[in-house]
């Protein structure tokens, strides 16, 4: 079975032009859509198709396509059309009306001449797909009917004073003038409403500006708090071991010299409760200081390996007296209070 046709108008979705080598080529041309106004037709965007029969050439389309589709070689494709071509000319040859599917019919004219009538069936513009022509009824319109103009009764403006005056009775609100000239206490309730305005919005402001206040008084407070707590960096390990184990090389004790309130470096005892470390030295002094006035042996012992200075509310040589320092020290003073252990 040759399926040449087929392929043809496959093709033909795809590309403005295919060639039949050795017969001629098709070509397709875009056209509008349109109104057929004698017949009410209305016709979709299509491609019109067409037949040139100086182009016979082998462009290697229709061949490359056929070869794919049938699993076959370029060769056997080609002579597969050579042979479809030579049994179209037979058959015109007779006289015979040669129809391709999809695609249109051929036949010979009396002048001996080759025609194509496309076929109207099949519409290869793909953004098309799905529309079709249809016939519209004509539109017949009818004239609007005036209707007959009815004389209305003449409404006098004292009729509509005396409707306003009987809806004036029922209401608080005065609708005509003599009416307002007589309630002159709408105008003080009016001045009194606007005062009310006025005063509320001068306390409203005034709220606004205290609750302000006091906001930048919250966080300037929060911000010193939290000066504060970076300044003293106190850790809280919350190890399950009671103690922490370091051996360290025995430090000379130093004295510092930054202020007049000089605080003497000691390590004296194994056992330490620690308040606090402190990056910036001054404030580990600062810190010895005020646990001396709550009457702390408060001391600095030398700086860890973190180049933090370590401040501590008092040394002992005793575990069991350092550990129940250290939980009067938690409950009292400070949670955050650990046991350090240096060995001698």
């Amino acid at each position: 079975m040759n399926n040449t046709a087929k392929y043809i108008s496959e093709l033909l979705y795809r590309y403005e032009c295919v060639i039949l080598p050795g017969f001629g080529a098709f070509l397709t041309k875009r056209q509008p859509a349109m109104i057929q106004e004698s017949t009410h037709a209305f016709f979709p965007p299509q491609k019109l198709i067409s037949f040139n029969s100086q182009l016979q050439n082998n462009d290697g389309l229709l061949a490359n396509y056929m070869a794919t589709a049938e699993n076959i070689s370029y060769t056997d494709a080609v002579a597969k059309i050579q042979r479809y071509v030579l049994s179209l000319n037979n058959k015109m040859a007779i006289g015979q009306r040669v129809e391709l599917d999809s695609i249109g019919s051929f036949f010979t004219s009396v002048e001996d001449t080759l025609q194509f009538e496309p076929s109207q069936d099949t519409n290869y513009l793909t953004e098309a797909f799905g529309l079709n022509s249809f016939i519209s009824p004509s539109i017949v319109r009818e004239e609007e009917k005036t209707t007959p103009k009815v004389d209305m009764p003449q409404v006098t403006r004292e009729t509509y004073k005396e409707e306003v005056q009987a809806i004036e009775e029922t209401t608080p609100i005065a609708f005509t003038p003599e009416r307002r000239r007589g309630r002159p206490y709408l105008k003080y309730a009016a001045a009194a409403a606007i005062l009310v305005a006025v005063v509320g919005s001068i306390g409203l402001d005034q709220f606004n500006k205290q609750v302000d206040l006091e906001n930048d008084r919250i966080s300037v407070n929060a911000e010193k708090e939290i000066e504060n707590r970076i300044q003293e960096a106190t850790f809280d390990i919350t190890s399950p071991l009671p103690a922490i184990n370091l051996t360290i090389i025995k430090a000379k004790e130093e004295t510092t010299t930054e202020n007049s309130n000089a605080i003497t470096v000691n390590t004296a005892g194994k056992y330490h409760v620690v308040a606090g470390a402190y990056r910036i030295k001054a404030n580990a002094n600062k810190k010895v200081v005020k646990l001396k006035d709550k009457g702390f042996d408060a001391r600095l012992i030398g700086v860890n390996k973190y180049g933090l200075h370590q401040v501590v509310y008092n040394s002992y040589e005793n575990r069991l007296e350092a550990l129940k320092a250290l939980q009067n020290i938690k409950k009292q003073q400070d949670r955050r209070a650990w046991l350090l252990v240096q060995e001698q």
